[in-house]
């Protein structure tokens, strides 16, 4: 995921970037500290996620939205962030994605996050059977029903579809890992694998959380938001499901 900051205080940019860090693949790929520099630096990258202060010393947020209009053929969520409320409903009906307090509070960040995840999943979902993907770091062998996980840029491992439980994104390390049947700990991925290629392996993975796709055969219940698994799998609880996932997961079942 690509993202830009816009935003004239370049200790707001570093702080907002720092707490990025931490959700899944997120790459800042670039900063401005001005409107017209933000547009430069957009027509250039083409970001996927962009965080936009209001006020700004050339022009303010809401007159940015007006020109971003210009670049027809970018698609680009657009977060804005301003410590005046004011700016909020103008900043949805010029179509901002979200909007974000100044200061930034981490439990807000993370709601608007997980919005954007669950976007980018349904969006996903709905195109699966119009692409296929020849994932790099992962490939999978669909006659024997096997995954070859690429660990690292020579070496490989060999695993059976049915034997996966569910792959979590490794914070610290910036990584996704697949626990498997018969491993005491998660098995580290190639940092380009991404939840895309992940999603593609099998219909029976769903993503239930930014950080967490689990095999739903596996899945006995959910308690207080919490995944609970069959054995072996049953010591596992520690899966959380976001709130706009829910409805996904609840989707792939009868309801009674």
């Amino acid at each position: 995921m690509k993202i830009v900051i816009v935003d004239d205080e370049q200790s707001s940019i570093a702080a907002l970037a720092n707490k990025l860090e931490r959700f899944p693949e997120t790459n800042v790929i670039g900063t401005a500290s001005n409107g017209y520099k933000g547009l430069e630096l957009i027509r250039q990258t083409k970001p996927d996620l962009l965080f936009l202060d209001v006020e700004m010393p050339d022009i303010s947020g809401i007159i940015f939205l007006d020109k971003m209009k210009d670049l027809m053929d970018l698609k680009c969520h657009i977060i804005i962030y301003s410590s005046y409320e004011s700016y909020m409903l103008p900043a949805f009906r010029k179509e901002a994605f979200d909007f974000l307090h100044k200061p930034l509070d981490d439990k807000e960040l993370e709601a608007v996050m997980e919005r954007y995840y669950a976007h980018q999943y349904e969006f996903q979902i709905a195109n699966k059977e119009n692409k296929e993907d020849n994932s790099p770091g992962m490939i999978m062998a669909k006659q024997n029903k096997k995954i070859l996980l690429y660990t690292n840029a020579i070496d490989f491992r060999l695993v059976q579809l049915e034997d996966v439980c569910l792959f979590a994104y490794n914070r610290s390390r910036r990584i996704w890992e697949v626990v498997v049947l018969n491993e005491e700990k998660g098995i580290p991925l190639k940092r380009c694998v991404t939840s895309k290629m992940i999603l593609e392996l099998s219909p029976h993975f769903i993503q239930v959380h930014q950080s967490y796709i689990i095999n739903f055969n596996y899945l006995t219940d959910v308690t207080d938001n919490t995944c609970h698994f069959y054995p072996p799998f049953d010591t596992i609880s520690y899966v959380r499901v976001g709130r706009l996932y829910r409805h996904k997961l609840v989707e792939r079942f009868c309801s009674l």
